[in-house]
């Protein structure tokens, strides 16, 4: 499955919104670190059916300013949360993203 791309605050409150589990992304284009992080992702993405959501950073400041306040999480990027009925379960941020980590939060 492949994720979407938040560009306004909208998009963020329907997403977020949504019923059941979530992953949302925060990625930062300009950093390796956050391109690691995003094909771990990916990757977890091409093997399961989960609706996901990516925030580029630097193109849509508001949005990704928007998870911070409203999870009251501190901004990190790259940074990921699982969501479930508009709740975070987990979040973690950097190297801790990977595609085993996903999945067993997922499924925990």
């Amino acid at each position: 499955m492949t994720e979407v791309q938040l560009h306004t605050l909208e998009e963020l409150d329907q997403f977020v919104s949504g019923a059941g589990k979530r992953l949302l992304f925060k990625h930062s284009t300009i950093c390796p670190i956050s391109t690691t992080a995003y094909e771990e992702f990916q990757a977890f993405l091409s093997e399961q059916q989960l609706p996901a959501a990516v925030i580029l950073v630097r193109e849509d400041r508001p949005v990704s300013n928007a998870v911070e306040e409203r999870f009251a999480i501190k901004h990190e990027s790259p940074q990921i949360f699982l969501l479930e009925d508009g709740q975070v379960k987990w979040h973690t941020s950097h190297w801790k993203i990977t595609k085993d980590a996903i999945r067993e939060a997922v499924q925990g």
